[in-house]
C-alpha cells in the first residue's frame, strides 16, 4: 500500500514536547510574562520564526531574546537529563521494512541531535529539517520533498504525526496522514486515522 514512511519527529517520535512546555513555561515566567499551558499548545508543531510571531503578537513588550536563551538552555538541560521514545517506536520500526525519513520543523543540527541522543541516527535514510525548505509546516513542502528524495508519489507515503500544523502539511501534500496526539488533543481533521498510540496507527493504516 505505501512506498515510504515518514515521521515527524517531536512528539511523535520522541517526548520532546513535555520538556519544550515546562522550560517554555519557565522562560516565560521568569520574565514577567506567565502563559498557561493553553498559550504553549498553540506553539506546538510550528517552527521556531512561526513561534516568534505568535508570541510577538500575544505579548509585544516581551523580550524575545531573553524568553529564547532561557528556553534554549531550559529545554537543552533537560534533553542531557535524558530524552525517551514515544511508546511503540521501537516495536513500530522494528515491523516495518519501507524505506523511511524524518520530515521535522527542528533545525538539521537539532534533529541530528536528538535523533543521536535515541539511538535512531542510522534508522532513516532522510532527515528532512526546517533547514531544508523555504515554506515550513504547515505548508505541505516539507513532504513534497521527502517523497521526492524517494522518487515516490505523495499518496504512496503514509505518514505519522502528532501536531495539527504537522498532519495539516502531510495532508496537503496528498499524503496518507496517521496522527497520534501528543500533548494537544485532536478531533483529527487533517488525518485519515486518529490513533491514541503509534502501533493502533500503523494497524488502522494497514502497515503492520
Amino acid at each position: 500500500m505505501y512506498d515510504a514512511l515518514l515521521f515527524d519527529l517531536d512528539g511523535t517520535l520522541i517526548d520532546t514536547e513535555s520538556i519544550a512546555l515546562a522550560a517554555g513555561l519557565a522562560a516565560f515566567a521568569a520574565h514577567g510574562h506567565p502563559v498557561d499551558e493553553a498559550f504553549m499548545h498553540g506553539l506546538v508543531g510550528k517552527d521556531e520564526p512561526s513561534s516568534r510571531q505568535v508570541i510577538s503578537a500575544a505579548l509585544p513588550d516581551a523580550d524575545l531574546v531573553g524568553i529564547d536563551q532561557m528556553w534554549r538552555l531550559g529545554f537543552d538541560a533537560g534533553l542531557n537529563r535524558g530524552l525517551d521514545l514515544k511508546a511503540g517506536v521501537t516495536a513500530l520500526l522494528a515491523a516495518v521494512r519501507h524505506p523511511m525519513a524524518i520530515v521535522t520543523s527542528s533545525g538539521r543540527a537539532s534533529a541530528h541531535r536528538k535523533l543521536g541522543l535515541v539511538g535512531l541516527e542510522k534508522a532513516f535514510s532522510h532527515v528532512v529539517t526546517l533547514d531544508d525548505v523555504s515554506a515550513p509546516k504547515p505548508a505541505p513542502d516539507p513532504y513534497l520533498l521527502a517523497a521526492s528524495l524517494f522518487g515516490v508519489a505523495p499518496g504512496r507515503c503514509l505518514v505519522f504525526e502528532d501536531s495539527e500544523t504537522g498532519a495539516e502539511a502531510a495532508y496537503r501534500a496528498g499524503c496518507i496522514v496517521v496522527q497520534v496526539p501528543d500533548v494537544v488533543p485532536s478531533q483529527g481533521r487533517w488525518a485519515h486515522h486518529l490513533a491514541p498510540d503509534l502501533l493502533t496507527g500503523a494497524r488502522m493504516a494497514g502497515v503492520i
